[in-house]
């Protein structure tokens, strides 16, 4: 599998590393020529000089032979625009990174579904293992076609939650209501604003990002 990188920070070396090891290949764009030099001498793997964010630097990429395009800078908005960038431009999969929270609804109504938030995971793998609690990775729970879908409730989801018409092989999980997890009951109404958990089959993502994508381009033009 090809994976490729924008931005050369700790965490995307330390993937990038693993990798390598498991015999990918790994290509990292990088605007630092000195930190590209550095990291050269270690990492067998493809570098490319210049700002991820640019189309024809992504674009050299090449996005229809690439499984995954990380966006890991050190800046959230470079970020969310080189993975805005990068679907626009075919990466089929794509996985943005951002340190300030506040950004995660925006993520969310982009639909860049696959979303890391480094201070939170860590914040709270620590906080469990403070309690001695048993950690579990969610990615070992859904399996096979399985899938997890977010979207944040519009005035028009305003509903209980049975009344919801999703496709087949589809469950609501649970909602956050002001960051705060909220547990689903057959009389739970949504609110606008809240961001919906579902799990669903991996068949359904299109008709559910279609539904709720439309939907976020109605409210943007109005």
């Amino acid at each position: 599998m090809r994976a490729v990188f924008v931005g050369a920070g700790s965490l995307a070396v330390m993937t990038a590393r693993f990798l390598l090891r498991r015999r990918h290949e790994v290509i990292i764009i990088e605007r630092n020529k000195e930190r590209i030099d550095a990291l050269a001498a270690e990492l067998d793997c493809g570098f490319l000089l210049g700002d991820g964010s640019k189309p024809a630097l992504l674009r050299e990429a090449d996005p229809s032979h690439t499984d995954v395009l990380f966006c890991l800078t050190g800046n959230d908005q470079a970020n969310i625009l080189a993975s805005l960038v990068g679907r626009s431009l075919g990466f089929p999969r794509i996985v943005t990174k951002i340190e300030d929270p506040e950004f995660e609804h925006i993520c969310i109504e982009l639909g860049l579904e696959d979303m890391i938030i480094p201070s939170r995971t860590i914040g709270r793998y620590l906080a469990d293992l403070f309690q001695g609690m048993n950690l579990l990775d969610l990615s070992g729970i859904i399996k096979d076609e399985a899938r997890i879908f977010t979207f944040v409730a519009r005035h028009d989801d305003e509903m209980q939650v049975g009344e919801l018409k999703l496709p087949q092989g589809s469950r609501l999980i649970c909602l956050y209501r002001n960051g705060r997890f909220v547990p689903l009951e057959d009389d739970t109404h949504i609110r606008e604003d809240d961001e919906v958990v579902l799990i669903t089959h991996a068949d359904n993502l299109a008709e559910l990002h279609e539904r709720w994508d439309v939907q976020m381009e109605t409210v943007r033009k109005h």
